[in-house]
C-alpha cells in the first residue's frame, strides 16, 4: 500500500503527536434534529438550522482542544468547522443522513450539491462516507453499495484527498441491531465488511469500523448486562481476528453508545492486542449535552461541554493510549 504526499500531508494533519487518529464527530444531521425535538418536546420542523448550527459550535469549540481532529457535516457544520482548533484537522462528510426508506437495503445517497472537489476546497482533509453494511444482504443490494464506493473511491484518488470509509452493520431481517440475537452475528458482520472494503479496487484509505463485539454482552465487562453472548476470551478473539483481516488502517467509531460502554470497548480492544489506529468519536462525547442545550440554550451547553464534555473525550484518549499508528500498515516513517 502506497499513499500519494497529497494524502500524507492530510492524514498528518489529521492524527496526533504518535500517528493516531483520536478525533471528534460531530456530523450527525437527522439524527441530532430529531433528538433536539425531543429533547425540547416539540416537532422536528421547529429545530431550526441556527439551533443545529449552534449546537456543533460549541462541540467543535470545546472537543477540539482535546482533538487531533473533527469530523462535520457541509450542510450545517461549516460554521462549527470554522470555530474549531487551529490544530485540528478537518473531515467532512459527503453522504446524505439517513438511507433511503422506499427501497430494500438501506441505500446511501450523496448530498447534491457537493463533490470531492467541492469538499477538499472547503479546506477538509478528508472525505468521509457512511454506509449501511452486512455480508448477509443479498447480493445484488451489496453490489450497489460496492460500485457506489468504487466511483467516490476513484474521485478522491483524482482529487488527492484521503478516503475515510464509515461502515454501520444491521440486520437485513430487520432485527434490533442492540439486542442479543445482533450481537452474536456482529463479529461477522464488522469483519465481512472489513474484508470486503479493504480491497484495492475501493481506494479507501482509513476504515472507520465498529468493535466486533457489543460490551453489554460481553461476560465480566464493566457495562455486562447480563446475558453472555461471548465470554471474554472470545471476545479478544473476535478482536484480533477482525485487525487480521483489515488490509488497512481502521479506527473504531462509537456508534451511538454511550461513554461508558465506548471506554470499555476500547479497553478490550486493548486487552486483545489489537492494532487500531485511533476513533471518530462523536455521541459517546457529547449526547447527553442534548438536553442541556433543549432546555437551557447554548450557554448552558458550553458550560456543559466544558466540564463533562471534557470529561468523555479525555476518557476516550485515555483509552486510545495502546493505538497503533496508521503510519505501520502503510509503511511511512514517523517524520514524513
Amino acid at each position: 500500500m502506497q499513499l500519494t504526499p497529497g494524502k500524507l500531508k492530510h492524514l498528518n494533519k489529521l492524527s496526533n503527536e504518535n500517528g493516531v487518529i483520536a478525533a471528534a464527530a460531530m456530523d450527525q444531521r437527522g439524527s441530532l434534529k430529531k433528538s433536539i425535538a425531543s429533547a425540547k418536546g416539540v416537532e422536528e420542523k421547529e429545530v431550526s438550522d441556527e439551533m443545529m448550527s449552534e449546537f456543533k459550535i460549541v462541540v467543535s469549540k470545546v472537543l477540539t482542544q482535546h482533538a487531533s481532529a473533527i469530523l462535520l457535516d457541509p450542510e450545517y457544520g461549516l460554521p462549527a468547522a470554522e470555530a474549531r482548533s487551529p490544530r485540528a484537522g478537518l473531515l467532512l462528510a459527503y453522504e446524505e443522513s439517513g438511507y433511503d426508506n422506499e427501497k430494500p437495503g438501506r441505500l446511501p445517497d450523496l448530498l447534491p450539491h457537493m463533490s470531492v472537489k467541492r469538499i477538499k476546497e472547503l479546506g477538509a482533509d478528508a472525505v468521509k462516507i457512511l454506509i449501511y453494511y452486512s455480508p448477509f444482504e443479498a447480493g445484488d443490494i451489496n453490489d450497489i453499495k460496492h460500485a457506489f464506493i468504487e466511483r467516490i473511491g476513484a474521485e478522491c484518488e483524482t482529487y488527492d484527498i484521503p478516503f475515510f470509509l464509515e461502515f454501520v452493520g444491521y440486520d437485513p431481517k430487520g432485527g434490533n441491531e442492540k439486542g442479543f440475537e445482533f450481537a452474536k452475528i456482529k463479529p461477522e458482520v464488522v469483519m465481512g465488511a472489513m474484508r470486503e472494503f479493504g480491497k484495492p479496487e475501493y481506494k479507501v484509505d482509513m476504515l472507520k469500523v465498529e468493535v466486533p463485539v457489543n460490551a453489554e454482552f460481553v461476560e465480566g465487562s464493566s457495562v455486562f448486562k447480563g446475558q453472555a453472548a461471548y465470554t471474554r476470551q472470545q471476545a479478544m478473539e473476535f478482536y484480533r481476528k477482525a485487525s487480521e483481516v483489515a488490509e488497512k488502517p481502521f479506527i473504531y467509531l462509537s456508534a451511538g453508545v454511550g461513554n461508558a460502554q465506548f471506554v470499555e470497548s476500547l479497553n478490550l480492544a486493548a486487552e486483545a492486542g489489537t492494532d487500531y489506529s485511533g476513533v471518530l468519536c462523536g455521541r459517546a462525547t457529547w449526547k447527553e449535552g442534548i438536553p442541556v442545550f433543549a432546555k437551557n440554550g447554548v450557554n448552558a451547553l458550553e458550560d456543559w461541554m466544558q466540564t463533562q464534555g471534557v470529561k468523555n473525550i479525555e476518557a476516550v484518549n485515555a483509552a486510545i493510549k495502546g493505538a497503533h499508528s496508521w503510519r505501520e500498515r502503510y509503511g511511512v516513517a514517523a517524520h514524513a
